[in-house]
């Protein structure tokens, strides 16, 4: 039996073979200031309460953290629930909830050790102490189906019998739609334990290279259990229907007005938490209202839309006032076309159908994608930086020799997809086996996007004006629409109502398997399990269409990636096979990374938590609140800073 233990003291080598971290040892980014002071909240050294506000144009679905799998609803939960484990400012693992843990091979059991943390209320009144039921008690709200969670396919062969008891609970003894029989099965099968109050046991389905990274994602994170069994469906409705052990507690949600977080005192780690108060405040119009808010020193921080970045460089009052977003590789950015379109019958989905399932059609439109062109819309100066050629973004997990996964064997051969010549080329070619096949042109392509997002209108513009002109407006008619800015995920993306659209996914975990979860999709015996993938690749196997070969070919080649559990070179290899298949195959374009984007911002961001996965890089734990909004000069510097 082999048994691994790891504390405090040696939490650098961690995840060594997963993904690269910085150094141990922190160092205080610069502190110097060229950007003008404009009023607004008390800041560090003032000696008053630092109250962080900013606007925000997108409200959240829900506070129910172990239902949602969507950013703009969990980003709250982040600041108010602590996990076992985060990550320090320059990516370096660290205790959260855990103190220490350890792995036994032979068992798959993770054993973690919890330190002594306390619940609160929305006025930040204690209720009761953390302790290890809480996990328990929050994963097994997670697995009961009438919750309907979002996060519970993390779950699913992961830790032991959470598939079984869920299914069990749904089926109930009968069989689901591929006629597999489910029998129900007690919850104290599933491997989660809490053995006292401050030990807590994880024991997996298999071997899992990456588990232990995931535990900075919301599937994992705790709730207090007497509250989730009072409240059922209605925990997380509102801030007095949840409680809370992070950096913050919400002290109001008003949805569409205010959300006010005040800073927790009970928190174990609250002397690294430096804004007392952080207010939200909805504005639909808060992309162009923001940066006059700035100016007049009513908030601290604004998004800066293209359209008004060089005249705000270009004037004496404004010109120290813009910085960036820290870079990061948490995200990465891609075309998705929609293979089970369920949009208008003006859009004509029958036609997008036929069309998007020629491969010639998809590379004619992955050919002449300028992604330069786009990404310019918001990096004007070095647009090649944020390009990417693949799904999994440079730098974001490396094998056991410290080779970059998209270095790696096949991903390798993934490069520039834009040529103008072989646009043309397969657009002749598509347009010909097209028409023998019935589909009219031009190809109407729907193109939503969400108004709420700065500048994604105009990228669209620049995406429908430049592919037109490259493929003829007789080949493809580009059509750009505003979808909904609350609830644009699911009204738009989940429902099918697209045809090509930029979409995005998030590294759960250091492991290249997270960047399959957005397209690859199980078979059952009765077929595939369409859900929420993105653009429902398996629809073309399902209506054996002339896609079907390729399709299967990647769904194939992740299952035998998923496999292999031990040998990181050979896993990261056949998971870069499967990818560079996706890819050869325009079933997607990759696109590019996260563009930092320039913000006005009283913060900086490099004293952040920051992780290419997971809910760290959405905390403000460790920021302080500025007196001052960061220049570029000054953001350049605590750049510097955080690399040594």
């Amino acid at each position: 039996m082999k048994k691994k233990r790891l504390a405090a003291g040696i939490l650098c080598a961690v995840l060594a073979t997963a993904t690269v971290l910085s150094g141990c040892g922190g160092k205080k980014t610069s502190e110097s200031s060229t950007g003008s002071a404009q009023g607004g909240a008390k800041a560090e050294g003032s000696g008053e309460p630092a109250v962080y506000k900013k606007l925000y144009g997108a409200e959240a679905t829900t506070l129910n953290y172990l239902t949602s799998s969507t950013e703009n609803d969990y980003k709250i939960g982040a600041n108010l629930i602590d996990t076992l484990v985060e990550y320090d400012n320059k990516g370096q693992i660290k205790p959260g909830l855990a103190t220490e843990w350890s792995y036994d091979d032979a068992t798959l059991t993770w054993t973690f050790k919890l330190r002594d943390a306390k619940w609160v209320d929305n006025t930040g009144k204690e209720v009761g102490a953390v302790t290890a039921q809480d996990f328990v008690d929050a994963m097994k709200y997670e697995l009961t189906p009438e919750y309907e969670s979002s996060n519970v396919q993390n779950l699913f062969g992961i830790i032991a019998n959470a598939e079984n008891y869920y299914n069990g609970l749904v089926y109930n003894g009968g069989a689901d739609k591929d006629g597999k029989v489910w029998q129900p099965v007690e919850f104290s099968a599933v491997g989660v334990k809490a053995v006292d109050e401050h030990t807590l046991t994880y024991t997996l389905e298999k071997e899992v290279p990456y588990f232990l990274s995931s535990l900075a994602y919301i599937v994992y994170m705790p709730a207090y259990g007497p509250q989730l069994e009072e409240l059922g469906k209605d925990f997380g409705t509102g801030a007095d229907k949840m409680y809370y052990n992070g950096a913050y507690y919400l002290e109001e949600f008003s949805p569409q007005e205010k959300h006010v977080m005040k800073k927790n005192p009970l928190n174990y780690d609250a002397a690294l938490v430096y804004i007392d108060e952080i207010q939200e405040i909805y504005n639909a119009e808060y992309n162009t209202i923001g940066p006059e808010m700035v100016k007049r020193g009513e908030v601290d921080y604004a998004e800066l839309s293209s359209d008004i970045l060089d005249d705000w460089k270009n004037n004496e009052d404004t010109k120290n006032l813009i910085s960036r977003e820290r870079p990061r590789t948490s995200y990465s950015y891609f075309y998705c076309f929609n293979f089970n379109p369920q949009f208008d019958a003006q859009y004509e989905p029958d036609n997008w159908k036929k069309a998007v399932n020629n491969e010639n059609f998809r590379k004619a439109l992955s050919s002449a994608l300028n992604k330069s062109k786009e990404v310019a819309v918001l990096e004007s100066a070095t647009p090649d930086d944020f390009v990417i050629n693949s799904i999994t973004p440079p730098n974001f997990t490396f094998n056991a020799q410290g080779e970059d996964y998209t270095k790696v064997g096949d991903m390798a051969n993934l490069t520039q997809t834009f040529d103008e010549t072989k646009a043309k080329e397969y657009r002749d070619l598509a347009k010909k086996e097209l028409e023998a096949s019935g589909v009219t042109f031009p190809v109407k392509v729907l193109m939503p996007y969400n108004p709420s997002e700065v500048n994604w209108d105009k990228e669209c513009q620049v995406v429908e004006q430049q592919m037109e002109s490259l493929l003829g407006s007789d080949f493809i008619d580009i059509v750009v629409e505003a979808g909904p800015a609350d609830g644009f995920l699911t009204e738009v993306r989940r429902s099918g109502k697209f045809a090509f659209m930029k979409c995005n996914w998030g590294a759960d975990y250091a492991d290249p398997e997270t960047w399959t979860d957005p397209f690859y999709q199980k078979k059952g015996e009765s077929g595939y399990d369409l859900g929420y993938k993105y653009g429902n690749i398996a629809k073309a196997i399902e209506d054996g269409t002339p896609s079907a070969e390729a399709a299967l070919e990647y769904f194939t080649l992740v299952d035998q990636a998923k496999d292999m559990k031990t040998d990181i070179n050979a896993r990261y290899e056949a998971f870069a096979k499967a990818e560079a298949s996706l890819v050869g195959h325009a079933f997607v374009i990759p696109y590019s990374i996260s563009v930092s984007k320039y913000v006005a911002s009283k913060l900086d961001v490099f004293e952040g938590q920051y992780a290419p996965f997971g809910v760290s890089n959405l905390r403000y734990k460790g920021q302080h609140l500025k007196d001052h909004f960061i220049s570029m000069d000054e953001f350049k510097a605590n750049r510097e800073a955080n690399e040594k």
